[in-house]
């Protein structure tokens, strides 16, 4: 019997719920503090994950939850960025 692979699961900064990590959006600060989302989820850095969802990217810019959880400043071309990433996803659904 094959064993199942685990899927890996991720904390979405926003909501804090547990949710499996395609389902969610990397952003990451790299050592040279730089902040960008990562598609792939690979680059190196510090990440936090957002869910895929146009609310939640509203409610972290609002918060500023990205700052505290990169401890950087958020650069609002990011939050573009993330909207446009959702916004792109949601109509392959």
């Amino acid at each position: 019997m094959a064993k199942k692979k685990k899927t890996p699961q991720r904390k979405c900064v926003v909501t804090n719920e547990m949710k499996p990590k395609k389902e969610l959006i990397r952003i990451v600060r790299n050592k040279e503090g730089e902040v960008f989302v990562d598609p792939t989820g690979k680059k190196n850095g510090r990440g936090a994950y957002l869910t895929n969802d146009p609310t939640v990217i509203e409610k972290a810019e609002k918060t500023g939850v990205l700052n505290r959880q990169l401890d950087a400043d958020i650069d609002p071309l990011v939050y573009e960025e993330l909207k446009q990433f959702v916004a792109g996803n949601q109509d392959e659904s």
